[in-house]
């Protein structure tokens, strides 16, 4: 696994390794040594073509995730919400996939989502605490204030995602 460095302070991208042979493939998904964070839960999601997750956050009990994409291939994206850091406000996308064996390790403080691009997506999440029902946010992916070019118009979104705030409403709760 190699580290890869963005420009979002502790927002960090690994990139993992896949031995492949007639039989299938080998493919480290996580190491504690290599990133440096104490993971407490791991969850998997399936998601098909257009469905969009997020963008979801803990205020009160936040969490470090650990992401990354078993089968299929997602567009991952993190909004940064850390007030004082350069780049509050500001958005990062990625693609993760099970061919580029990438990892992103999200911070507390970001708000995550993705959206599905194949058929199949299959997403491991590790978190660095549980998750807690009560201190769950969500901020609507079509923010105007967040300019993200999803690359869709119309997501399948859940019920929770469809009445997302805006940022400004996060903001000034």
């Amino acid at each position: 696994m190699i580290k890869i460095k963005s420009v979002f302070r502790d927002l960090k991208i690994f990139k993992g390794f896949r031995f492949c042979d007639k039989r299938g493939f080998l493919r480290e998904v996580f190491s504690e040594k290599k990133i440096k964070k104490k993971l407490l839960f791991s969850i998997v999601s399936k998601s098909n073509k257009n469905i969009l997750r997020g963008l979801h956050l803990q205020t009160k009990k936040p969490q470090d995730k650990f992401i990354t994409v078993l089968k299929g291939r997602i567009l991952d994206v993190v909004v940064d919400l850390r007030r004082r850091s350069k780049t509050f406000g500001k958005h990062y996308k990625i693609i993760l996939s099970e061919k580029n064996c990438k990892f992103l390790l999200i911070p507390k403080g970001f708000a995550h989502g993705f959206l599905g691009l194949d058929k199949e997506n299959i997403v491991l999440y590790s978190c660095s605490n549980y998750r807690d029902k009560k201190s769950e946010e969500s901020i609507i992916w079509n923010d105007s204030d967040l300019k993200i070019n999803w690359g869709t118009k119309k997501p399948i979104l859940s019920k929770k995602d469809e009445n997302a705030q805006t940022l400004k409403q996060f903001l000034n709760r």
